[in-house]
């Protein structure tokens, strides 16, 4: 879907422009999304496989949930609109916990030119994922993984083709939040 985006600066800053989705992504214009990061109580993370029709990275595994802020959206009404599309899960702002906003400035083979400021949220999992439903244009699996498993992935990401290796520093980041929430 070609959905109309807010064009934010080099710095995050609102420019008071949108444009289409594709142009975002041929011109490289910088804008936000929502990164939301599931986790359990019992120190598993929700990791979503993306769909094998994506034009970025198919059927790697990554964030639970995320997704562009649609024009004159709000960060968190993103999240959770998101959430509910991905996932199928309802849930209120006040679940969220803001962990930070990552840049993730990248240009891909294919010509994509994805300048983003990852809006990022860990939120715990209350239901079993057997509840979720899924959203098959963006996503063809979900799983939990055991912190511990999640960490050896992570550290064999250059050879294993689990994860966006490139992205290394960014899962650090959100898993050592998450680890702080359980232990």
């Amino acid at each position: 879907m070609d959905e109309l985006i807010d064009i934010v600066s080099k710095d995050g800053k609102p420019t008071g422009e949108s444009a289409l989705k594709s142009e975002i992504h041929s011109k490289g214009h910088y804008h936000n999304t929502a990164h939301i990061w599931f986790y359990t109580r019992e120190g598993e993370i929700l990791l979503a496989q993306r769909a094998a029709s994506k034009v970025i990275f198919p059927l790697l595994w990554d964030v639970s949930v995320a997704g562009h802020i649609d024009a004159g959206e709000t960060i968190e009404v993103g999240a959770l609109r998101e959430i509910k599309e991905e996932i199928g899960l309802k849930i209120k702002a006040s679940d969220l916990e803001k962990i930070g906003v990552f840049e993730c400035f990248q240009t891909y083979p294919n010509g994509i030119k994805d300048n983003e400021f990852h809006h990022t949220y860990i939120a715990e999992l209350l239901l079993p994922v057997s509840c979720l439903k899924l959203q098959k244009e963006e996503v063809e699996a979900l799983k939990l993984v055991r912190m511990f498993d999640f960490f050896e992935l992570l550290e064999n990401s250059e050879i294993n083709g689990h994860f966006v290796a490139s992205n290394y520093d960014y899962y650090k980041k959100v898993s050592d939040a998450i680890l702080e929430r359980v232990t």
